[in-house]
């Protein structure tokens, strides 16, 4: 019979295939470049932070399609762009950044008519209609809700109960002059705010010429995003390996004499994806590369099982290969479980729990003191 451990990896394996299959574009999962936590990307709107981050993370024209038909294949030497997406363990943050070249750039208005990068995130890849207006509906769909509309809610109330809500739809200008960085199409416009989201632009140009654009941003994912405020909002827990709901649409504006009007380009293959997060792609939020891990590191967690017994459970959380574990509990007690369950005898404040970690590229230590207190 299959161990606990080894059952609840396979329903974590089904749930993250799953949720990439549900997505658009299954032949292709994109990768998300996290970044150490001592190498965070400075949003100043200079690309520097982001030379470590491999070619293979980058996104370009050549990923990018019109399910519209109505324009040509991309013309890099009128719009040419690179995206890159990072995130930091620990932090519940997408980081972007942003470079395109642009024949010619329109921002010179206060309203939507601008060159803007829209990104549409949904951080447990949960699905289902984003955008009311943006959904598709199907010819029977149609019928019905004329034949019953009291069947379907009113169009106010499903802008206040869904629109933004388990996905979030950010059209962000690019560049910004006079106004917002971005508008967040949802009913919780306070998704774009600081502490939620950030923005840097650089750019030398004036509305109407050519140039090149670099644009950082990081916005925070929610499970649950209300008009209400952040009081009750939920954000995306990101963790290694997760698979993430994400795509990319691009305006380009720049020229409203352009034969055949301004090209509309879609990451996922749906136009649709503004408005139902079940046409985003899938994403994986990728452990850190190789050449940016120590070779051996002793990390740990611990979580209080039952306070009144002083039960402690330990977790291995070390990097590199492992071969042997040694925990000093403090209190003259040790185990050499990898992630074991200690019982201390007395109640004291005063612990400090050392964690010996060997393998192959050596050794590493990782004491915490006085993280484990029973008065």
């Amino acid at each position: 019979m299959k161990s606990s451990r080894a059952l609840l990896l396979g329903f974590a394996t089904v749930m993250l295939v799953s949720a990439a299959a549900a997505l658009d574009r299954p032949e292709v999962t994109f990768k998300v470049f996290q970044f150490p936590a001592d190498k965070i990307p400075r949003v100043d709107g200079d690309a520097g932070d982001w030379a470590m981050v491999p070619d293979d993370y980058a996104i370009g024209m050549d990923q990018f399609v019109d399910d519209s038909s109505r324009h040509a294949k991309p013309d890099t030497t009128k719009l040419d762009v690179k995206i890159r997406v990072g995130w930091v363990k620990g932090l519940n943050r997408l980081y972007f950044l942003y470079e395109a070249y642009a024949d010619s750039w329109n921002f010179s208005s206060p309203d939507l008519n601008n060159n803007i990068f829209e990104v549409v995130v949904d951080g447990d890849a949960s699905g289902g209609p984003l955008v009311d207006r943006g959904r598709s509906w199907t010819a029977e769909e149609v019928g019905a809700a004329r034949a019953a509309p009291e069947a379907r809610i009113s169009a106010a109330e499903s802008h206040w109960a869904i629109q933004g809500a388990h996905a979030q739809n950010y059209h962000v200008f690019t560049p910004a002059k006079d106004k917002d960085w971005c508008m967040a199409w949802s009913a919780a416009t306070w998704v774009k705010e600081l502490p939620w989201a950030n923005s840097a632009c650089s750019y030398n140009f004036k509305s109407g010429e050519s140039g090149k654009l670099v644009l950082e941003f990081w916005i925070t994912p929610f499970d649950y995003a209300g008009p209400e405020g952040p009081q009750r909002a939920i954000e995306s827990v990101l963790s290694e390996n997760k698979i993430i709901g994400l795509s990319f649409a691009i305006f380009d504006r720049g020229d409203p004499k352009r034969p055949g009007g301004n090209p509309f380009w879609n990451l996922s293959r749906h136009h649709s994806m503004v408005g139902n997060a079940s046409e985003l792609c899938a994403f994986k939020l990728m452990p850190v590369e190789p050449q940016y891990q120590k070779p051996i590191e002793a990390r740990w967690s611990w979580t209080m099982v039952d306070m009144d017994r002083r039960l402690v459970a330990f977790k291995d959380l070390s990097v590199g290969k492992v071969t042997s574990w040694k925990w000093n509990f403090g209190d003259g007690e040790s185990s050499t479980d990898q992630n074991p369950i200690h019982a201390y005898k007395e109640a004291r404040s005063d612990y400090v729990v050392i964690l010996d970690v060997e393998g192959p590229a050596g050794t590493s230590r990782r004491s915490k003191v006085w993280d484990i207190q029973f008065k």
